[in-house]
């Protein structure tokens, strides 16, 4: 691979835009290290680094707040390039509160574009993971989300606007500042989830919600996972409308008391929010729910990772099965049945509305345990497989992502993957095999 020039770098973004050597000790990832991070600070900045490096043929590794960076696939060391942090690019470039749109650029945290929106009554439905590292253009980038997605979906629902660099230096500015946004193709929407393997973002336009008058998270204890997961259907098919529908199996309700736990969020005016509280107590009841019982705020960011903390220590892996809501409940026994059949221990929560079930597999023995945990989660793909759905390995070290493929096989649609990034990044330098089918 070519070696980076630094020099360019510099005269580009400045001296102290570029690091190098120690300094790079934060973005290894998976024990591959970067040539060099660098940080511009405009969107001429970006256009101009992605320029330099399309001309030397060296790699990009797009890099926001890092929650993501060891999702998928590890790049190969020969392709270990540059990062390219957005760190800089952190300003709120324009809020309409009478529009209800705000556009950022791509480095801002989501922490603080809510708490700037705050101030006006307004807020960007999206909870992703550990918000106040995940920024605006990382979350866009993972289609990264959170408990109440079961009522105001996910980052792709939400945006309707970004300006993209791609591969080629190109600078592309898609949909719109306006909600009713309908000419042309829906792009920003391709760029949604792609991983970083389409262009860098620079900025993103998206859609707000008044603040509510109220939210309130509650929980519901049940003695057996099959109630709770019942009542989660009940939930689903009665008229309350919940912003949030968890379901964590007891090793994942550790943190929060024990025992099976069914977890439900509701936002609104006082009074309806009361009113729905009392009918989850009538639907839970006859399932042999323990009682509605009031959460602190400070509970919402601890679901998102539920299962992955439940045994106070690093997990093994970390598995998204991902199936019909129904099914949650069931999928979530028989992972946890195939976890002992290996003489291993795990922790599963859901999204329950959603049917994400999130499996995090544990061991104290080291690689000596790796045979196993291999297997083990073969046996939940398989079970994700057999419920129609599929399975993403959202964390493991590269001695289990050796032998487990990160992705399921996407078929058709990773052949049309394919041929958009060979359209969008012929030289295939933006984060090079890391995504669905190799992209």
């Amino acid at each position: 691979m070519p070696a980076v020039p630094l020099d360019k770098l510099r005269a580009i973004v400045g001296p102290a835009g570029v690091l190098s050597g120690v300094e790079l000790s934060p973005y290894v990832v998976e024990g591959r290290t970067p040539e060099t991070a660098v940080f511009p600070g405009s969107l001429d900045d970006v256009r101009a680094v992605v320029e330099l490096a399309a001309a030397e043929g060296i790699p990009i590794i797009p890099w926001g707040g890092g929650t993501a960076a060891a999702v998928g696939t590890p790049i190969a060391p020969a392709r270990s390039g540059l990062v390219l942090g957005l760190a800089r690019l952190n300003r709120i470039v324009e809020h309409e509160p009478g529009d209800l749109t705000a556009t950022a650029e791509a480095g801002t945290t989501v922490a603080s574009l809510q708490a700037a929106l705050k101030t006006r009554g307004q807020w960007l439905s999206l909870d992703p993971p550990d918000a106040d590292r995940a920024t605006v253009g990382g979350v866009m980038a993972a289609n990264a989300w959170g408990p109440r997605r079961h009522l105001y979906g996910t980052a792709r629902d939400l945006v309707i606007g970004m300006t993209v660099v791609t591969a080629d230096g190109t600078v592309v500015r898609a949909g719109g500042k306006v909600v009713k946004n309908v000419a042309g193709y829906d792009l920003p929407k391709l760029f949604v989830g792609s991983y970083g393997t389409l262009g860098i973002l620079v900025d993103v336009t998206v859609k707000l919600r008044p603040l509510p008058a109220e939210e309130r998270l509650v929980a519901v204890r049940f003695e057996r996972l099959k109630d709770a997961a019942a009542a989660a259907r009940a939930v689903m098919a009665s008229d309350v409308i919940p912003n949030a529908l968890e379901l964590l199996d007891a090793e994942a309700a550790r943190a929060l008391g024990g025992g099976p736990t069914l977890v439900v969020g509701f936002d609104g005016l006082g009074e309806q929010v009361d009113w729905q509280c009392g009918e989850l107590q009538a639907l839970v009841s006859p399932l042999g729910g323990a009682g509605v019982q009031a959460m602190g705020a400070d509970a919402w960011p601890r679901l998102a990772h539920a299962a992955a903390v439940a045994l106070g220590h690093q997990p093994a892996a970390l598995m998204r099965l991902s199936v019909l809501p129904a099914q949650a409940g069931e999928v979530m026994e028989q992972a946890a049945v195939a976890a002992r059949a290996r003489g291993l221990v795990c922790a599963c929560s859901a999204h329950a509305g959603v049917g994400a079930v999130v499996a995090a597999l544990f061991s104290d023995q080291g690689q000596q345990e790796l045979t196993r945990v291999v297997a083990t989660l073969g046996d939940w793909r398989s079970i994700a497989r057999g419920s129609g759905g599929h399975a993403v390995l959202e964390w493991a070290p590269l001695a289990v992502k050796s032998q487990v493929p990160v992705w399921d096989d996407a078929g058709a649609a990773g052949r049309i993957m394919q041929r958009i990034k060979a359209q969008l990044d012929p030289q295939n330098l933006l984060n090079p095999g890391r995504f669905v089918a190799g992209i």
